[in-house]
Protein backbone atom coordinates (compact mmCIF):
# COMPACT_ATOMS: atom_id res chain seq x y z
CA UNK A 1 0.00 0.00 0.00
CA UNK A 2 1.33 3.20 -0.77
CA UNK A 3 1.75 5.74 2.26
CA UNK A 4 -0.31 8.70 1.74
CA UNK A 5 1.31 12.47 0.42
CA UNK A 6 0.58 15.47 2.47
CA UNK A 7 1.67 19.35 0.93
CA UNK A 8 1.51 21.89 3.12
CA UNK A 9 2.24 25.60 1.73
CA UNK A 10 1.82 28.36 4.34
CA UNK A 11 2.49 32.04 4.42
CA UNK A 12 4.51 33.39 7.45
CA UNK A 13 5.29 36.59 8.73
CA UNK A 14 7.17 36.39 12.08
CA UNK A 15 8.22 32.59 11.96
CA UNK A 16 4.85 31.22 13.61
CA UNK A 17 2.87 29.75 11.10
CA UNK A 18 6.30 28.58 9.70
CA UNK A 19 6.59 27.07 13.08
CA UNK A 20 2.86 25.54 12.87
CA UNK A 21 3.71 23.74 10.08
CA UNK A 22 6.65 22.31 10.42
CA UNK A 23 4.72 21.03 13.71
CA UNK A 24 1.85 19.92 11.10
CA UNK A 25 4.29 18.23 8.87
CA UNK A 26 5.77 16.29 11.86
CA UNK A 27 2.55 14.76 13.21
CA UNK A 28 1.63 13.45 9.87
CA UNK A 29 4.84 12.13 9.67
CA UNK A 30 4.95 10.11 12.62
CA UNK A 31 1.29 8.51 11.14
CA UNK A 32 3.56 7.28 8.43
CA UNK A 33 2.76 10.01 5.65
CA UNK A 34 5.10 11.60 3.12
CA UNK A 35 4.81 15.19 3.44
CA UNK A 36 6.50 18.22 1.77
CA UNK A 37 6.24 21.82 3.62
CA UNK A 38 7.02 25.02 1.40
CA UNK A 39 6.07 28.49 1.50
CA UNK A 40 3.84 30.67 -0.75
CA UNK A 41 6.95 31.99 -2.06
CA UNK A 42 9.06 28.87 -3.16
CA UNK A 43 5.49 26.92 -4.20
CA UNK A 44 6.11 25.54 -7.36
CA UNK A 45 2.64 24.20 -9.64
CA UNK A 46 4.35 20.70 -10.18
CA UNK A 47 4.20 20.48 -5.81
CA UNK A 48 0.58 20.23 -6.08
CA UNK A 49 0.74 17.45 -8.51
CA UNK A 50 -1.50 13.68 -6.89
CA UNK A 51 -0.95 15.36 -3.67
CA UNK A 52 -3.93 13.10 -1.54
CA UNK A 53 -4.10 15.99 1.15
CA UNK A 54 -3.13 20.08 0.82
CA UNK A 55 -3.29 21.91 4.21
CA UNK A 56 -3.23 25.96 3.30
CA UNK A 57 -1.50 28.15 6.28
CA UNK A 58 -1.23 32.02 6.70
CA UNK A 59 -0.86 34.61 9.27
CA UNK A 60 -3.76 36.40 10.90
CA UNK A 61 -4.46 39.74 9.20
CA UNK A 62 -6.60 42.23 10.41
CA UNK A 63 -7.68 44.53 13.36
CA UNK A 64 -7.92 42.65 16.62
CA UNK A 65 -11.14 41.66 17.05
CA UNK A 66 -12.61 42.07 13.43
CA UNK A 67 -11.68 42.29 9.71
CA UNK A 68 -9.18 39.42 9.78
CA UNK A 69 -8.25 38.09 6.29
CA UNK A 70 -5.31 36.35 4.94
CA UNK A 71 -2.58 38.56 4.29
CA UNK A 72 -2.36 40.39 0.23
CA UNK A 73 0.75 37.87 -0.90
CA UNK A 74 -1.33 35.03 0.50
CA UNK A 75 -4.65 36.15 -1.76
CA UNK A 76 -2.36 36.29 -4.71
CA UNK A 77 -1.00 32.89 -4.24
CA UNK A 78 -4.37 31.92 -3.91
CA UNK A 79 -5.72 33.24 -6.91
CA UNK A 80 -3.15 31.60 -9.11
CA UNK A 81 -3.87 28.49 -7.68
CA UNK A 82 -5.54 26.04 -10.79
CA UNK A 83 -8.89 25.02 -10.77
CA UNK A 84 -10.69 22.10 -9.39
CA UNK A 85 -7.85 20.57 -7.14
CA UNK A 86 -8.90 17.00 -6.35
CA UNK A 87 -6.80 16.74 -2.96
CA UNK A 88 -8.40 16.48 0.30
CA UNK A 89 -8.16 20.54 2.16
CA UNK A 90 -7.40 21.87 5.28
CA UNK A 91 -7.26 25.41 6.66
CA UNK A 92 -4.32 26.36 9.45
CA UNK A 93 -4.10 29.77 10.82
CA UNK A 94 -1.67 31.12 13.65
CA UNK A 95 -3.37 34.54 15.56
CA UNK A 96 -2.35 36.77 18.40
CA UNK A 97 -6.03 37.78 19.65
CA UNK A 98 -8.40 35.69 17.40
CA UNK A 99 -9.26 34.20 14.13
CA UNK A 100 -12.87 35.75 14.03
CA UNK A 101 -13.56 35.69 9.58
CA UNK A 102 -10.16 34.01 8.51
CA UNK A 103 -11.29 30.64 7.71
CA UNK A 104 -14.28 32.18 5.88
CA UNK A 105 -12.08 34.80 3.68
CA UNK A 106 -9.37 32.26 3.38
CA UNK A 107 -12.07 29.81 1.48
CA UNK A 108 -13.49 32.53 0.20
CA UNK A 109 -10.55 32.93 -1.67
CA UNK A 110 -9.63 29.01 -2.99
CA UNK A 111 -13.35 28.73 -3.86
CA UNK A 112 -13.35 26.64 -6.85
CA UNK A 113 -9.91 25.56 -7.07
CA UNK A 114 -10.04 23.24 -3.86
CA UNK A 115 -12.50 20.60 -2.29
CA UNK A 116 -13.99 22.32 0.80
CA UNK A 117 -11.80 22.36 3.37
CA UNK A 118 -12.74 20.44 6.08
CA UNK A 119 -10.36 20.61 8.68
CA UNK A 120 -9.64 23.94 9.98
CA UNK A 121 -7.20 24.40 12.81
CA UNK A 122 -5.51 27.29 14.18
CA UNK A 123 -2.47 28.23 17.07
CA UNK A 124 -1.53 30.95 18.77
CA UNK A 125 2.01 30.24 19.38
CA UNK A 126 2.90 27.42 16.52
CA UNK A 127 2.28 24.70 18.70
CA UNK A 128 0.29 21.49 17.71
CA UNK A 129 -2.62 21.07 20.48
CA UNK A 130 -4.03 17.75 21.34
CA UNK A 131 -7.26 18.97 19.98
CA UNK A 132 -5.38 19.62 16.68
CA UNK A 133 -3.99 15.97 16.76
CA UNK A 134 -7.72 14.83 17.46
CA UNK A 135 -8.88 16.89 14.54
CA UNK A 136 -6.10 16.10 12.01
CA UNK A 137 -6.67 12.21 12.79
CA UNK A 138 -9.96 12.47 11.99
CA UNK A 139 -9.48 14.49 8.46
CA UNK A 140 -6.70 11.68 7.61
CA UNK A 141 -9.27 8.70 8.49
Amino acid sequence: MNSKTVLIIYHSKRGTTQKYAAEIAFYLKSKGMETKVTSISKFKAVDIENVDYIFFGCWTSGLLFILQHPEKEWVEFANKLPQNLLAKTALFTTYKVRTGSMFSNMKKHLKSKTQEALLQIQSRNGELSELNKNLIDKFIE
